[in-house]
C-alpha cells in the first residue's frame, strides 16, 4: 500500500555515510563513526554505506550491527578485495562499477552524510552536492565537522564563492554540523527530500 504522506512529510529512515576505508590519525574520527552508526541504529535508520569492513566504514558499520541496526552495503566487484568486503552485513549489493555504485547509494538513501575521509569521501560528497545543485534532488546532506576534518572542503566551497565560480547560496546546499551528536539530531529534525522525475539523467 502507498505511503499516504507526501515525501515532504516523511521522516529520514535511510541514511548514506561516506566516510574514508582508512581511520585516519585521530581517535576523534574512530569515536565519531562509532558514535553515529549506533545513533542511526537506535533513530531506526538504516545505514546506506561503501561495503567496506575497514577504516570508518567498518566501523560506522559495526556500530550499527552491534546496536541491532540494519545497514545496506554497495560495493563495486572490484573493490571486494581492496576494501574488504564486509560479509557480517546481510544486505550487500556488488556493483559493475563506481557510478552504479554511486547510483544505489543515491536511490537507497534519503539523507546523506560525510564523516572524515580521504580522495573517495570527497568525491561522494561533492557529487551529491552537484546533483542538488543540479535540481536532480532535494535530499538532505549534511557535513558531520570531526575535531576540523571538514574546514578543507570548506574552505574549497567558500574559495568557489568568492571567486565567483559559484552563487553564494550554493552554500545552502548542505548542512555543517558539530560531530556525530549534532548530525543525529538534525536527521531526527529532517524530512525525505524529493526526486524530479527527470532524475534518471544521473
Amino acid at each position: 500500500m502507498p505511503d499516504a504522506q507526501p515525501p515532504a512529510a516523511r521522516p529520514i529512515r535511510s541514511v548514506a555515510v561516506f566516510c574514508g576505508s582508512r581511520e585516519g590519525n585521530n581517535p576523534a574520527f574512530r569515536a565519531a563513526a562509532s558514535e553515529l552508526g549506533a545513533g542511526l541504529a537506535l533513530a531506526g535508520m538504516r545505514l546506506v554505506y561503501g561495503g567496506g569492513r575497514i577504516g570508518l566504514m567498518g566501523i560506522v558499520a559495526d556500530a550499527v550491527l552491534a546496536a541491532g541496526g540494519e545497514a545496506l552495503g554497495v560495493i563495486p566487484e572490484f573493490l571486494t578485495r581492496r576494501e574488504v568486503m564486509h560479509h557480517g552485513v546481510r544486505d550487500l549489493v556488488i556493483t559493475d562499477s563506481m557510478h552504479s555504485r554511486k547510483q544505489h547509494m543515491f536511490e537507497a538513501a534519503d539523507a546523506f552524510v560525510m564523516l572524515p575521509g580521504g580522495l573517495g569521501t570527497l568525491d561522494e560528497i561533492v557529487e551529491i552536492i552537484t546533483w542538488r545543485q543540479l535540481g536532480l534532488h532535494d535530499k538532505p546532506v549534511l557535513l558531520c565537522d570531526v575535531a576540523g576534518s571538514a574546514r578543507p572542503i570548506m574552505a574549497a566551497f567558500e574559495a568557489s564563492v568568492a571567486m565567483d565560480f559559484a552563487r553564494a547560496d550554493a552554500m545552502a546546499l548542505f548542512e555543517l554540523l558539530p560531530g556525530a551528536a549534532a548530525t543525529l539530531a538534525r536527521l531526527g529534525q529532517l524530512h525525505r527530500g524529493m526526486v524530479p522525475g527527470d532524475a534518471e539523467r544521473l
